[in-house]
């Protein structure tokens, strides 16, 4: 007989059973002691596809670009003479290219259009978008940029350009990278557990009203079987009652009782949340119906505004430095007037204190 004394009890060792939550570590994409660096964006492909069948992430991207663009730029005249009749694959304008661009470098960190000059007085006549996946860097082991080489996406071979015949917008460039960071590769985590909760949901509701049955056969028989399964498939499929005789078959629901299982619906809007805070596009601007106070608007609003204008910056500068054209890009809407001016009415009511906001007005 098993001894059962309870003295003979062994404790576990589960040390190592959990691990803690770690970052792996990363080193840049710069140049090294190495003659020539180079980069392509390999992941480009599942980049794209993941702007085209995300929804959130698509209209985050586009906001952006749209925002950045604004109402457009403003130059003087002769600037705005050129580039006005840049056309780019012939049906584009200056600001749709803008807007392209900046998706792009969104979407794959990089974005690149060739520059197209005339031959005679070196004027700029046009800016030709290109695939980025196709755009290979070339930098030499000081980190500086020496080439542009276009793969062919077919057989033909391949296209080098110099670096003042490519406009390149690298996004969220970091230390002695020779290339910009995609904003997806921080959000596909986020991306993948949202879409999976959803789906997960979605098999739940369907199972509410297509509920699974197990049913009780009194035959083994392998022909029986498979013949009254067919019927059986055949009748649900077409929502047909199916009649069989007394205590041949003998059905069974597979169902769960409510509350038993997890609501997924705070999940899955909590990570719509950490999504857009993630993406730095808030989901009011978007459109979103979600309650919202006028104060906390406002301020998403204006944190919203603040990244905006940098990324105009970023493209005014790239411009004149790229292209040799000053360009401004108009902001579509700002709410700072009507911030302060709402400010000032609340001090002006007794509402506000215009020491309020100091560092010794909670004492």
């Amino acid at each position: 007989m098993p001894q059962t004394n309870i003295g003979g009890a062994v404790a576990s060792d589960l040390t190592n059973a959990i691990t803690d939550y770690s970052v792996a570590p990363m080193t840049t994409d710069g140049a090294t002691e190495q003659k020539e660096t180079t980069y392509i964006n390999s992941k480009w492909s599942q980049q794209f596809g993941y702007y085209k069948q995300i929804p959130e992430l698509n209209a985050s991207i586009d906001a952006k670009a749209t925002w950045t663009v604004g109402k457009g730029f403003q130059a003087d005249d002769d600037t705005t003479q050129v580039l006005n009749q840049i056309r780019g694959w012939g049906k584009d304008t200056f600001n749709t290219i803008l807007e392209n661009l900046i998706k792009t470098c969104h979407i794959g960190g990089d974005a690149f259009a060739e520059i197209i000059k005339d031959p005679e007085d070196g004027d700029l006549i046009n800016l030709k978008v290109l695939d980025p996946s196709t755009i290979r860097i070339h930098a030499n082991n000081k980190g500086m940029i020496t080439k542009y080489v276009q793969v062919s996406k077919g057989s033909v071979g391949e296209h080098t350009f110099h670096p003042h015949e490519i406009f390149h917008l690298a996004r969220n460039r970091v230390a002695d990278e020779i290339h910009g960071v995609s904003i997806i590769e921080k959000l596909e985590p986020i991306i993948l557990m949202r879409n999976e909760a959803m789906t997960d949901w979605k098999r739940v509701l369907h199972r509410n009203i297509e509920p699974m049955f197990i049913y009780h056969l009194d035959t083994d028989d392998e022909t029986e079987i498979a013949a009254f399964k067919a019927k059986t498939d055949a009748a649900r499929g077409s929502g047909e009652n199916m009649y069989i005789p007394k205590d041949v078959v003998v059905p069974e629901q597979v169902s769960m009782s409510a509350n038993s299982s997890l609501n997924p619906l705070p999940w899955i809007d909590a990570l719509n949340q950490y999504f857009f805070q993630a993406t730095g596009v808030p989901d009011i601007i978007l459109g979103s119906s979600k309650a919202f106070t006028e104060a906390s608007s406002k301020i998403a609003y204006l944190a919203f505004q603040q990244t905006v204008e940098e990324e105009q910056l970023y493209v005014e500068e790239q411009c004149g430095m790229q292209l040799g054209i000053s360009i401004e890009l108009e902001f579509p809407a700002s709410l700072e007037n009507e911030l302060l001016s709402d400010k000032k009415k609340d001090v002006e009511s007794g509402a506000a204190q215009p020491n309020d906001t100091t560092a010794g007005s909670g004492q």
